[in-house]
């Protein structure tokens, strides 16, 4: 590490820590919208995912969308789709999802898009039934408000608060609890309204409402889209309640022992795991009565507006540490960055600041966060916002059977260990491995049994071509989670390959596929996309050269890697059946490290 470069990592994190301090008084550009026309020229339409890039990273064209603002003006869209023979999808104002499900189509099918960004002026709370009926259009953030305002709580919720209802169920978005229904928001649907095309003497689209026990309600619940269009969402409540929590960051020795025990003891337990500081964060995360003082906030720090500057120079610092190799340069922001995660608590907030736990507030004001999304300012945004180049990562999220998560742990400890440390210093830049928690689910492409979700985010290249530092050690990490330990693919992350052979994971996905052709027989709502990440067949993958550089496949030869910038294909250090590109001077198996 050159001395040049030691003073720009300090400078870079200095100048973090100072914005992440003053991000009290700074507020974000608006997101940009999910859907962009052309005006002039040709027309037609660009669908956008929230990081500006599909897997593929080709984009998503369509040549017309449509905005409805009621259930009837849905149903017509869908009516009128059926009519004239178009493949439809429906996205939401955020479009967050990381695979292409939300694109109808290629150019070499007729297609439309539906976005539901104006729909979503119903909520209807039943204080006495302890459920609220919403349009599929309403953001989460609408919808806890409301709630909270009828001094009820929606116990379920995703960390990440930029989603749609309907979005958020049709992919099985999460927080973490094994009590109760457990963390997965679908679990507590327990109703919903279908959209789905219909014979020519009953309007070309019909509306199904479906209430719990009818098994469709099943199918329904996690439909990636693929069914229908979800007009309605009805959700069960409880009475209002607080939440006191504590972080504590201690030795990683014990997870693969103690994680059950901790998910057991603490309804909104999680734990964040930061490998190269061998470092855990054990979330305690209690129900207290609404009585208990305290008014505290959870605002996560990543989610937080930060300096569009700020987010430029830690991206353009990461590019300068992958180009050089520089492993030590990304170890010293990993270390600052935990640090000052443990000072402010991770953006826990007593009231305008960070005083001391436990911190104690309102269901609805700790369960989610996303503070970047709202206010505008010309100098701040969402770090991740394609329009200003700066954090840009994948996102890898692996849903285990309980009983083969340890071995999991055991496995990612064994590689740490073998190949030094510092090699996961990439991962803790982001926010390690969070590890959650969701209970066994009756929907049919939910998890079958109790399962530990484990979110990871890393370094992606600005070109497709390019390799990345510790490559082998992500996409070995990755293989290890989704081929050897059985983790099922969360379905709106991931990169491709971790959605191989994904319907051998799911005992009731021939009666999910059922219900689809029965509701969609012409597949409508079925696109190359959609069935690229459902089927999971590697045939189906482009196994052209590179692909495996961004997990567009497994590579199996050389030219899958990157061999003209020394990266070959090579077997896994831990899990010897992995394929994994490496940096190496040799081509020859024999060269391993």
């Amino acid at each position: 590490m050159t001395m040049y470069q030691y003073f720009r990592c300090l400078l870079v994190v200095a100048a973090s820590l100072v914005v992440v301090l003053r991000i009290q008084t700074v507020q974000a550009i608006l997101p940009p919208p999910a859907v962009q026309c052309n005006q002039t020229g040709g027309g037609g339409c660009t669908l956008y995912n929230s990081y500006g890039a599909w897997n593929d990273r080709n984009d998503c064209r369509v040549p017309t969308v449509v905005y409805p603002t009621t259930e009837e003006e849905l149903r017509s869209a869908v009516a009128n789709a059926n009519k004239n023979k178009l493949k439809i999808k429906v996205v939401s104002r955020f479009s967050h999802t990381i695979p292409k499900l939300a694109c109808p189509g290629s150019s070499k099918n007729p297609a439309m898009l539906v976005s539901t960004s104006k729909y979503n002026s119903t909520i209807e709370i039943d204080v006495v039934g302890l459920a609220v009926t919403v349009d599929s259009g309403v953001s989460l953030r609408q919808l806890i408000d409301r709630v909270e305002e009828a001094n009820l709580s929606l116990v379920a919720a995703p960390y990440w608060e930029g989603v749609s209802v309907g979005g958020l169920i049709s992919t099985g978005a999460h927080g973490s609890s094994w009590w109760g229904k457990g963390g997965a928001v679908h679990d507590h649907v327990i109703g919903l309204s279908l959209i789905v095309p219909a014979k020519q003497n009953e309007g070309f689209a019909k509306i199904i409402r479906v209430q719990s026990p009818d098994p469709l309600l099943d199918a329904a619940k996690v439909s990636l889209g693929v069914l229908g269009v979800i007009s309605k969402v009805k959700l069960s409540l409880e009475p209002g309640f607080k939440r006191s929590l504590t972080y504590n960051f201690t030795d990683d020795g014990k997870i693969e022992d103690v994680f059950i025990d901790h998910a057991t003891k603490y309804e909104f337990g999680d734990i964040t795991w930061y490998p190269s500081r061998h470092t855990a964060v054990y979330r305690y995360d209690k129900r207290v009565p609404l009585d208990t003082p305290g008014d505290g906030v959870y605002d996560f720090l990543g989610f937080q507006s930060n300096s569009i500057l700020i987010s430029k120079s830690i991206r353009a610092s990461e590019k300068v540490m992958e180009n050089a190799r520089n492993v030590n340069g990304k170890c010293l922001m990993a270390s600052s960055f935990v640090g000052f995660k443990k000072l402010v608590a991770n953006g826990l907030k007593n009231g305008l600041i960070f005083t001391g736990y436990p911190v104690v507030g309102r269901q609805g004001k700790i369960q989610t966060s996303g503070s970047c999304l709202y206010s505008t300012s010309s100098v701040s945004s969402c770090a991740w916002d394609p329009r200003i180049k700066g954090l840009f990562f994948y996102e890898s999220t692996a849903i285990f059977p309980a009983k083969r998560f340890g071995d999991f742990i055991k496995d990612v400890k064994k590689l740490r260990d073998l190949i030094k440390p510092e090699n996961f210093c990439g991962v803790d830049i982001y926010n390690g491995f969070l590890i959650r928690f969701i209970r066994a689910s009756q929907a049919y492409m939910g998890q079958a049994e109790d399962s530990i979700v484990v979110d990871f985010n890393y370094y992606r290249a600005s070109d497709a071509s390019t390799p990345r530092l510790n490559q082998d050690v992500w996409e070995e990490v990755e293989q290890m989670a989704f081929f050897k330990h059985g983790a099922k693919a969360h379905w709106a992350k991931n990169r491709n390959l971790a959605f191989l052979n994904v319907q051998s994971k799911y005992p009731n996905f021939n009666k999910f596929l059922d219900v689809k052709k029965k509701l969609d027989p012409q597949e409508m709502f079925t696109s190359e996309w959609s069935d690229e990440i459902l089927f999971g067949k590697e045939e189906n993958y482009n196994k052209g050269d590179g692909c495996a550089l961004e997990g567009l496949c497994v590579c199996s030869e050389d030219r899958h890697c990157s061999p003209s910038k020394g990266y070959f294909c090579k077997p896994g250090l831990v899990y010897g059946e992995a394929r994994v590109c490496r940096s190496s001077s040799s081509s020859s198996s024999s060269s391993m490290l």
